[in-house]
């Protein structure tokens, strides 16, 4: 296995590859389609506005390798923003399009008198506690998250864990070999390094 890292100017690309490193996989930063020939996992990292983060994907070449990639279903794990940018559209940047890997959009919290961004660790509830991703975890184990937008799936079968912060909210997704997180596993300690091992075993 060979674990490929988008690099795009944007997101804690380090910190990820870091965390990788630190569960044994292969890393390589990736920086053009081409590279993907030579990786069996891809992970878009992603800190940042959700516009500019299409932008410099589209600069790259990278906008549609990762929708080619999805679409034929192999291994993919998007982080923050690199979770929020497989919906369609996010009201933090109206005018820009997401990959529209997975049908829905990426809302605002709403005004409850709660401290936004959300910001630390929060715990999360898996759907289903019997699939392999949450395998050797708590039964509502923590992570970290930061962030002030939140994605809203259409389709609720491809909610795999919900978090509560001002509402509930998809914590993260699953559609066959494709995962993505709104929190930061490469930031939440056991945990975090647990879901990247589960990540690659599940997806190998």
């Amino acid at each position: 296995m060979k674990v490929g890292i988008v690099d795009y100017g944007r997101g804690n690309i380090r910190s990820v590859e870091n965390a990788f490193v630190a569960i044994g996989a292969d890393t390589v930063l990736v920086t053009s389609p081409e590279q993907l020939l030579d990786i069996t996992h891809l992970v878009l990292p992603g800190q940042g506005e959700f516009g500019d983060c299409a932008a410099n994907l589209k600069n790259q070449g990278m906008f549609d390798a990762i929708q080619k990639w999805t679409a034929e279903d192999k291994p993919y794990l998007g982080i923050c923003v690199g979770y929020q940018l497989i919906f369609d559209s996010s009201d933090e940047s109206p005018d820009a399009e997401g990959l529209s890997i997975l049908p829905g959009t990426v809302k605002r919290f709403p005004d409850v008198g709660l401290k936004i961004p959300h910001m630390g660790w929060n715990s999360i509830s898996p759907i289903n506690h019997g699939d392999a991703l949450w395998e050797n975890m708590p039964a509502e184990p923590f992570f970290y998250f930061v962030h002030s937008y939140y994605p809203e799936p259409s389709n609720d079968q491809h909610v795999a864990a919900r978090c509560d912060y001002a509402l509930p909210f998809a914590a993260a997704v699953r559609r066959g070999n494709l995962i993505a997180t709104q929190f930061h596993p490469e930031k939440s300690q056991h945990n975090g390094l647990q879901l990247l091992k589960n990540f690659l075993a599940v997806t190998s």
